[in-house]
């Protein structure tokens, strides 16, 4: 079967074997207004700078808070890692000091009424993670 070729104006589906001008989402008259490409550079350009400061911003706050995490941890081996003969009360402030043989102990005596080599003050907490104390404000 011998396909006849339309006009260049004319809107023929060859896949429907139907005219669909009014089908189409744009003109298809030879009249119609030229389409013309929006320019957004400019909202790229300036919706980059804010994704960018977005995603600068929360990769700060995600290192702080591993940075965090990381001491929390070095202090709990501190902690878990001394010597002491007794079983620590979940809640409690204890005091970790360095001995004559520069190895560490926790102790409930407080710095002000001893002359150990004071190292620092944990609070045991209900996860039973160690926290360290400061004077100013009682945890760290």
């Amino acid at each position: 079967m011998s396909k006849s070729k339309k006009p260049d104006q004319v809107v023929f589906n060859e896949d429907t074997q139907r005219y669909d001008a009014a089908l189409k989402p744009y003109a298809t008259s030879v009249g119609a207004p030229a389409i013309q490409v929006t320019d957004n550079s400019s909202w790229k350009t300036r919706n980059i700078h804010k994704a960018n400061k977005q995603i600068k911003a929360k990769y700060l706050e995600l290192k702080a808070a591993y940075e965090k995490m990381m001491e929390e941890l070095e202090y709990n081996n501190l902690v878990y890692n001394a010597r002491y003969a007794f079983e620590p009360i979940v809640g409690e402030t204890y005091h970790l000091y360095r001995d004559k043989k520069e190895e560490s102990f926790l102790s409930i005596i407080a710095p002000s009424d001893c002359n150990f080599d004071y190292i620092g003050s944990f609070l045991l907490n209900s996860e039973l993670i160690w926290k360290k104390v400061t004077t100013e404000t009682g945890l760290q």
